[in-house]
């Protein structure tokens, strides 16, 4: 495709040399003043440029932009000084009763390590766009034609909202005394306790698994607050939350660790506390909460850097092609502006002779490119988070800079052409 365009490009004026008007030539003198059909193309060829690179810098902007706002947004845990790995005792054989037990003990040998404020585990891991959803019966609450009674569930250890740092709003977490045999508790997040409890106190109340016929048995003992781990851009589904101990089956979980220090570093001390309660068991992506975020955010982070790198690659395109057009502008009136000056025209006057054309040139290529670079910025505002489509700080931040660009790269041969030595520019030619 480059050598295509190469060719096509090169191959229009090759074959506009050959067949010359020759009558035109001879008067092409006048041309040089005014500007014959050649320099009118190449000008236009700039003001799409223009326009072009305003569309793409505006799109960077409104990604950029966007990016900064989920980095920036509180995912209602704290990330810092908290690891994150994974395990899956049923690839060892693990039969239900020996992988709590398991995961028990990891809980306990981890918690004993040195420089280790918290632990605990959860079936669906946070920021991994995984989810479970479960029909429920709630208690007091009914069902409505229609109603979607399908939340969100995750099965966790005990500590859990206090290791990721979630506040809790009222009554307690899990605690290592629920298990089988004790009787059923779970929890609920703030989203879930205003739709399926309005403003009545969930505090003992009970939901259970299953539709119509489901038995409302899981006792409500704790309420806490809502958090991003499904998603940073969606708000807050409804959630409940049993112990894993009382679940009736549990395989992988992933495992939270919160340090008082770089938790990059416990990696190796954790590994020997997984490899000492079973040493064939294999742990599976082992990083940081901040690493996880990370890799999250990767599809916002490479859109924006790509439409980064095409704003300015087209930015820079543009420069070009207007230097290369004000150059050859110049070149042509090589002769009148040596006349303007031996005339007594001022410095001041004949860069204002070139900068103008510059200038309008700039002026309608934005002109051209803000209505475009509106409806793209409408055309993709799904994909933007916490900024409107038409985002007027991006607006006027792209045209600043597409404008001070175009300026600088016209100011060159503006600033050449004040150079001009009269004597030479009227015997030029």
């Amino acid at each position: 495709m480059a050598v295509a365009a190469g060719l096509l490009f090169g191959l229009a004026p090759a074959l506009g040399t050959s067949r010359p008007n020759l009558a035109g030539t001879l008067k092409d003198q006048a041309n040089q003043v005014t500007g014959g059909p050649s320099v009118l193309f190449r000008k236009a060829l700039v003001v799409a440029q223009i326009a072009l690179s305003l569309l793409l810098l505006v799109g960077a902007g409104l990604f950029a932009h966007s990016l900064y706002n989920l980095k920036s947004l509180d995912p209602g845990f704290r990330t810092e000084n908290l690891m994150t790995f994974a395990l899956d005792p049923a690839l060892n054989g693990y039969s239900q009763s020996r992988t709590q037990a398991l995961y028990a003990r990891l809980q306990e040998g981890i918690g004993a390590l040195a420089g280790v404020r918290g632990v605990s585990m959860a079936d669906i891991a946070a920021l991994t766009g995984d989810i479970n959803m479960s029909t429920v019966t709630v208690e007091g609450h009914h069902a409505k034609e229609g109603e979607d009674m399908n939340p969100h569930v995750n099965r966790l250890g005990p500590g859990y909202f206090a290791t990721l740092g979630i506040p809790l709003i009222g009554g307690r977490e899990f605690t290592k005394r629920d298990t089988a045999g004790a009787p059923l508790v779970g929890m609920i997040n703030e989203t879930a306790a205003h739709s399926f409890f309005g403003n009545q106190n969930p505090l003992g109340m009970h939901f259970g698994f299953g539709g119509r016929r489901g038995i409302a048995d899981i006792e409500i003992v704790g309420v806490v607050k809502d958090d991003k781990g499904a998603g940073l851009k969606e708000a807050a589904p409804r959630f409940v939350y049993v112990p894993y101990m009382q679940a009736q089956s549990i395989t992988n979980m992933t495992v939270y660790v919160r340090t008082a220090q770089d938790p990059a570093r416990m990696a190796g001390a954790l590994r020997q506390v997984v490899s000492r309660t079973d040493a064939n068991l294999p742990v599976f992506g082992m990083k940081t909460m901040e690493t996880q975020v990370n890799e999250f955010l990767f599809t916002e982070r490479l859109v924006a850097m790509l439409s980064a790198v095409f704003g300015c690659l087209a930015t820079l395109l543009a420069a070009i092609g207007l230097y290369g057009v004000m150059a050859f502008t110049v070149a042509r009136r090589t002769r009148e502006i040596g006349i303007r000056m031996a005339m007594g025209a001022d410095r001041g006057k004949v860069v204002w002779l070139v900068m103008r054309e510059v200038a309008l040139m700039a002026a309608i290529g934005i002109g051209i490119g803000l209505p475009a670079a509106w409806g793209l910025s409408q055309f993709i505002r799904a994909q933007l988070f916490g900024l409107e489509a038409h985002d007027a700080a991006t607006l006027v931040a792209a045209t600043t800079i597409l404008a001070a660009v175009s300026l600088v790269a016209g100011y060159i041969p503006a600033a050449r052409a004040t150079r001009v030595d009269p004597l030479v520019a009227l015997r030029y030619e």
